[in-house]
């Protein structure tokens, strides 16, 4: 029986239809990860009177624990009226009614007062990778392919990612200057981005929600105070991690990539909290400000490649647009002297990809100018090297207290020593392809 899919001869189909991609399961695409690692519950409430119920001015988010330990976040929407609850269940579905509803809003506020519910979601929180991201002329993107715990906002950055990785790829392989192996190495860059982010978003949640409470924290004492405000302490530390976080979103690297040609560098820490510029091939060409107009070097790549050519004593490059010219790959050329653009690029000789990653970089150009264009452009085959996949094990797995019904005062039905274990990704493992 021919699928819609058997209709496709000339033109590529990129499925960025969501968690519940139509275009992945005509593909027959698995995912791998926890598809449930929790139930949980958005209510959207509209209230003037909230913000004069606290003292701590302009928020972002509570986080709410009780006896058993974190429960859920209050998020202010527009600054004025408009909030979130997300109640975090547990691996198991959950439903509420608008008494408990009503009932779990007083209780993370800490009195009653006037509120109006504008909806409420309930959503399961996944993480998940597709094991492949398409072939030939049918490829996914976006949530088709990762679903992240929301901890740490990675999932649009991520699928972002994904579109300008797999966009400017197209559009060489359809003009005619990207090789018949260009569009293989989508999957080999994005997907263990996709892996990564997928373990770090985890960890986050991970991180919000294992703290163990005492009683103490809940005492109207001198004590309770000072335990609280310890606990405070404490708990802000841990979630600096997800809060100072760019390097997810700025840092990342395409390691062992078959259209970046590696100079043998180590490669720098991947620290979710500190962005180290670096122009080293597979990472994202770096910021400097341009001194002749104010721009940023970002705003010189998007369109074809680029090749920066810094300092007095950078090489001529004649010889190699002309080789690109050949092939039709589409070069520019920027030449600085600029000191701090020589400093921070590195290299007198830097190329950079339509998607602002660097492809190459040297001190003098190679002796085979078409092999560094065969390379980049992707008419070199793949190798067959490491394949990134999640792990679980015993030590990723995290407990949260069991909330088969949540504790809303009168409803509630486990004891503070239940807990509910969660599978989450502690590691990305490699296996041969």
């Amino acid at each position: 029986m021919r699928s819609a899919l058997d209709d496709v001869i000339h033109d590529p189909i990129v499925g960025c239809d969501g968690a519940g991609s139509t275009v992945r399961t005509q593909l027959g695409i698995t995912l791998s990860g926890n598809p449930a690692l929790t139930y949980t519950t958005n209510i959207i409430f509209r209230s003037a009177a909230l913000k004069h119920l606290h003292d701590k001015g302009q928020f972002y988010r509570f986080i709410a624990f009780d006896e058993r330990g974190m429960w859920a976040t209050l998020v202010a929407i527009n600054g004025r009226d408009d909030y979130r609850v997300s109640i975090v269940g547990s691996d198991q579905p959950r439903r509420y009614s608008a008494d408990e509803i009503g009932a779990a809003i007083r209780k993370l506020v800490g009195s009653d007062f006037a509120f109006e519910i504008l909806s409420v979601v309930p959503w399961v929180r996944r993480l998940m990778v597709a094991d492949r991201y398409g072939s030939e002329r049918a490829w996914l993107a976006g949530d088709a392919v990762h679903m992240l715990s929301p901890t740490g906002a990675f999932g649009m950055n991520t699928g972002i990612q994904d579109a300008v990785d797999l966009a400017w790829k197209l559009d060489a392989v359809l003009k005619g200057w990207g090789g018949p192996h260009l569009l293989e190495s989508y999957e080999l860059e994005r997907r263990p981005i996709a892996i990564r982010n997928v373990v770090e978003a985890g960890g986050n949640l991970n991180r919000m929600v294992t703290p163990r409470v005492e009683p103490i924290l809940f005492e109207a004492s001198v004590e309770g105070a000072q335990a609280r405000a310890a606990f405070g302490r404490k708990y802000t530390a841990i979630m600096r991690r997800e809060w100072f976080s760019s390097v997810i979103n700025l840092g990342y690297r395409y390691e062992n990539s078959p259209i970046v040609v590696a100079d043998g560098t180590p490669q720098p820490a991947d620290d979710p909290a500190i962005h180290i510029q670096t122009s080293r091939p597979g990472h994202r060409a770096p910021h400097v400000s341009l001194s002749a107009d104010g721009r940023s070097t970002l705003d010189l790549f998007g369109n074809g490649f680029v090749l920066l050519t810094l300092g007095d004593e950078a090489p001529d490059a004649t010889g190699f647009v002309a080789a690109a010219k050949a092939r039709n790959v589409p070069v520019a050329v920027f030449a600085s002297s600029q000191p701090d653009l020589v400093l921070t690029y590195e290299r007198p000789l830097v190329l950079v990809r339509p998607d602002g990653h660097v492809a190459w970089r040297g001190n003098a150009f190679p002796h085979d100018l078409a092999d560094l264009l065969a390379t980049i452009c992707g008419f070199k085959r793949p190798g067959n090297g490491p394949r990134p996949e999640l792990a679980f094990g015993q030590k990723g797995v995290f407990l949260t207290p069991a909330r088969q019904a949540h504790d809303t005062g009168d409803h509630a039905t486990s004891r503070p020593d239940e807990q509910t274990e969660i599978a989450v990704p502690i590691a990305i493992t490699n296996a041969e392809a």
